[in-house]
């Protein structure tokens, strides 16, 4: 899927190109990876990403550590356990082994939105400055040429999606 819409950017962009003449459009592209790795909060932001990972990664080893101590502790007396004990044991060791589980995923989750959190800012103020560069001078598209995305769509811009529905008798 995301081949075809490179392939339907591409060919929209030729067909762009033999028009640009008559049209006056202004196209430029921009590299995201380099930008974003060149913004000075990019650091700043990576470290605490380290420092969260460091915080999940350090309570998850705590609780598989925990595990495995009841684990010995289970094994290693097993044969003097009455079955109350021994079943009380191993339910104790099934409900720990869920909550290790629910942990890493939610961890997964969690880290997911502090990255997200941490980065929305930064991806902002790039969007901005790519908005601005683009009305600043008089760019009618600005893609990325890292991703494929069109980022800037210009006031001379025709937006023809209504003409292609109906072309293909679409609401």
């Amino acid at each position: 899927m995301k081949i075809l819409s490179k392939l339907v950017l591409f060919v929209a962009l030729v067909s762009m190109g033999t028009f640009a003449t008559a049209q006056n459009l202004k196209i430029g592209y921009i590299d995201s990876n380099e930008i974003m790795g060149l913004m000075p909060e990019r650091d700043t932001i990576e470290g605490k990403l380290v420092q969260f990972e460091k915080q999940l990664e350090n309570e998850l080893r705590a609780m598989a550590n925990e595990y495995q101590t009841k684990l010995g502790d289970y094994q290693n007396n097993l044969a003097t356990m009455s079955n109350l004990i021994r079943q009380s044991k191993e339910k104790e060791l099934t409900d720990l082994q869920q909550r290790i589980q629910d942990f890493q995923q939610n961890a997964d989750v969690e880290y997911g939105e502090k990255r997200n959190e941490l980065l929305t800012p930064l991806i902002n103020k790039v969007k901005k400055a790519i908005e601005d560069v683009g009305k600043e001078n008089s760019y009618t598209y600005i893609m990325d040429s890292a991703t494929g995305v069109l980022l800037h769509i210009g006031t001379g811009a025709d937006n023809v999606t209504a003409k292609v529905k109906a072309k293909l008798s679409i609401k």
